[in-house]
């Protein structure tokens, strides 16, 4: 009979050792009713690892001077769902008004030099809302060198700023909400994947970046994207996210966040506003 690896269930003591941890870590809050992604997600570790427990996990990457066991916990944790041009309305309502608006705005008020508009999509995952923005922009502008554009786009997933850095992505990724029309103007098949444009990713640069740490020296922005991450926070720590991105945010800027989300009694800073389908919000 073939031997066959038994799989390790994972205790109540291991749940609540992990969770803490992962929550030190990147600010997930793990609540014991999903323990399980704990079990399957921390599960194929255990194997690479040569851990016979959870807990000799825990104490692996706890130990680990250079932190590549912490770095692939997190990877594990994070969810990287995404897809170009998801949920459709912020991206209507970006191209419609929020950039129209910005350009006159930094248009108007710039002394010499081309105006400069910021944007941060501070969950960006593996690249594809940052880069949905950036073609947003260059449809727009036509030509991108009249105006001193910064995209930037971070994320605590090591994974994940690598494969957005690269800007390829497989059939099943490009498939997902982006056009053909687009597909086609705007990548290269490499292989079996397709590769963002140069001119597309080269207007976008990405840094790995923890949302919960200091926010010194982010800099202010026009627009911060900050959808479908605090969902995974605690009340207090969404409190604390979202008066440190106020101060991140130009006094006439623009906060996109979740469409299943809201800052009412989460950050009285902001001020919700709605435009045809989509609601943004902007500071007091």
């Amino acid at each position: 009979m073939p031997w066959i690896k038994k799989s390790v269930s994972i205790t109540a003591t291991e749940i609540q050792l992990l969770a803490h941890y992962i929550h030190s870590l990147c600010g997930i809050n793990i609540e014991p009713s999903k323990a399980y992604l704990l079990e399957t997600r921390l599960g194929k570790l255990l194997e690479t690892e040569n851990c016979d427990s959870f807990t000799a996990l825990y104490y692996k990457a706890k130990s680990d001077p250079d932190k590549r066991l912490e770095k692939q916990i997190i990877d594990a944790i994070t969810t990287n769902e995404t897809l170009f041009f998801r949920d459709g309305s912020p991206f209507e309502l970006l191209k419609h008004k929020i950039i129209p608006e910005v350009i006159d705005l930094r248009t108007a008020t710039v002394k010499s030099g081309a105006p400069a508009i910021r944007i941060w999509s501070a969950a960006c995952s593996t690249g594809q809302e940052i880069f949905s923005i950036a073609i947003i922009l260059k449809e727009l502008l036509g030509s991108t060198n009249t105006f001193n554009i910064s995209l930037i786009g971070t994320d605590i997933s090591d994974a994940a700023i690598k494969q957005a850095s690269y800007g390829a992505y497989n059939k099943f990724e490009i498939e997902r909400g982006l056009a053909r029309e687009r597909l086609l103007r705007y990548f290269s098949a490499v292989g079996e994947s397709w590769k963002i444009n140069d001119e597309i990713r080269s207007m976008a640069t990405f840094k790995k970046f923890n949302l919960m740490g200091s926010f010194a020296g982010v800099g202010k922005f026009d627009i911060i994207f900050c959808r479908n991450v605090a969902i995974y926070f605690t009340l207090e720590d969404r409190m604390r996210l979202f008066d440190k991105m106020a101060n991140c945010l130009e006094e006439d800027g623009y906060l996109i966040i979740g469409a299943t989300e809201s800052l009412t009694g989460v950050c009285p800073r902001f001020i919700p506003k709605r435009h045809l389908k989509s609601i943004f919000y902007q500071l007091r």
